[in-house]
């Protein structure tokens, strides 16, 4: 097994977006191609969602599975070394989600939480943001 450095670490962690992931550009674009307009990262919002549609009052959140915890097999899946720090910091993450997402709706915004695997079948994603975007009377 390769081990790295603490300099190649700290690189390689270094490198991890927290904002204008690929995921969250693929909501974006699709979203976009859709027809609707958002602002991103509000600051004023309680975990500045990735997309904000004012008018809708809807944000969506684009999740990485292996950092919020899904349940697919990323999600699962715990870093060998330092196991204790890992669950420690994946806890905080997920009690972190649940008071943003709470905070959010309690203002009166829709949510909807997009996982990163989700993005891999882009019809089905389209089809998601289209019936969570379109207005119901």
């Amino acid at each position: 097994m390769d081990r790295l450095t603490p300099e190649e670490r700290s690189r390689r962690m270094a490198s991890v977006r927290s904002k204008d992931t690929g995921p969250e550009r693929l909501v974006r674009s699709m979203a976009h191609r859709l027809g609707f307009r958002f602002r991103l990262h509000r600051r004023d919002l309680p975990g500045q969602p990735d997309l904000v549609f004012p008018r809708l009052r809807k944000v969506i959140l684009v999740h990485g599975c292996f950092w919020h915890r899904h349940s697919c097999p990323a999600g699962r899946a715990v870093p060998k070394t330092r196991t204790r720090f890992w669950c420690a910091k994946f806890d905080y993450n997920r009690s972190r989600d649940a008071r943003n997402l709470r905070r959010v709706r309690r203002e009166g915004w829709d949510t909807l939480v997009i996982w990163e695997c989700e993005t891999k079948d882009r019809a089905r994603l389209a089809s998601k943001l289209r019936a969570f975007l379109v207005k119901t009377a």
